[in-house]
């Protein structure tokens, strides 16, 4: 519940004007919808490069324009890679 809290808190200023919306959830999986396909496979695909895997969710798995990245947090996680998440994150939306 400490990473799930600490991702939540510091993603919105990570992501800050870029159109990115987390959906509600208390759960260890948090959907972070960006919109069209393209944009989330770029997203997934800096994330990588930064040595993070958060796979791209896409139609027909969700609804047309709100592909999303899916986000899973575990108990292993420090607080240093959930600040190195939203730091990619971040740098993710900065480029798109």
């Amino acid at each position: 519940h400490r990473n799930i809290a600490h991702f939540r808190a510091g993603l919105p200023a990570a992501i800050a004007g870029r159109g990115w919306t987390l959906l509600p959830s208390l759960t260890a999986v948090q959907a972070l919808v960006i919109g069209s396909n393209d944009d989330a496979l770029q997203a997934m695909a800096m994330l990588a490069e930064a040595g993070l895997w958060v796979p791209a969710i896409r139609p027909p798995t969700v609804p047309e324009g709100t592909a999303r990245l899916r986000i899973a947090l575990s108990a292993a996680h420090t607080s240093e890679d959930i600040d190195t998440l939203l730091r990619a994150l971040g740098d993710a939306a900065g480029r798109r």
